[in-house]
């Protein structure tokens, strides 16, 4: 990842769905003169939270909506990947992961870390305690998410691999510690410069991130 001289920050944001074997991409949150913003809790619970499924119309015919519920293959893998260390994770796992989250409920934030460390920045503390209260919200407590570290393309890829698990983790360990949300429930994982936002540009910050995944609904596991 690129490392900034005079110590500035290294960016990161929180995004979600993409193509097979690449985390999902949503839209980021920002203001009108394009600059980020810190994004609500309602707004992180509605973007994570599984859409409704539409009622069946008599004498229409309708495309059944894509079940919101985990496949067999897809619990077995969330399964055998609860409460891993992230490091722990093979290649082949983490790309398992990619690509049964692609068609997940997702969220785009943006968070910042301290210089070449993975310390939540004190500005990024609000979207960070947010997320915390929309993953602990009745619409979302007990499900499972992803949480997804990612970096841009420059600098050597095993630093970038593992500035991008650190990172998650230091998420999860938020989350874990100040919200008491379940260390079972929030699966890190980290793909350094595997899998760019924008390959185009591969050393903008769009492409340093963390995604955030609702891979397991608790309604949808509960049958």
């Amino acid at each position: 990842m690129r490392l900034a001289a005079n110590g500035l920050t290294a960016f990161l944001s929180i995004i979600a769905v993409g193509a097979a074997l690449t985390l999902p991409a949503a839209p980021a949150f920002a203001g009108d003169d394009g600059n980020s913003k810190n994004v609500t809790e309602d707004e992180i619970v509605r973007a994570l939270a599984p859409p409704p499924k539409k009622p069946l119309t008599r004498g229409l015919s309708v495309t059944p909506q894509a079940d919101p519920a985990p496949s067999a293959a897809e619990t077995k893998l969330l399964q055998s990947v609860r409460g891993r260390l992230t490091r722990s994770l093979s290649s082949s796992e983490r790309e398992e992961i990619a690509s049964a989250a692609k068609d997940k409920p997702n969220i785009d934030l943006e968070i910042t870390f301290d210089y070449n460390s993975a310390n939540i920045s004190t500005k990024s503390l609000p979207a960070v305690q947010a997320l915390g209260r929309a993953l602990t919200s009745p619409d979302l407590k007990g499900s499972t998410f992803v949480v997804a570290g990612h970096t841009d393309a420059a600098g050597a890829e095993g630093y970038n691999q593992d500035l991008s698990e650190r990172r998650a983790d230091s998420i999860k360990r938020y989350l874990v510690e100040k919200y008491n949300i379940a260390a079972t429930d929030l699966v890190t994982v980290g793909y350094g410069k595997s899998r760019l936002k924008d390959p185009s540009q591969p050393m903008s910050e769009s492409n340093r991130r963390v995604q955030v995944v609702n891979m397991e609904n608790k309604t949808t596991a509960s049958k």
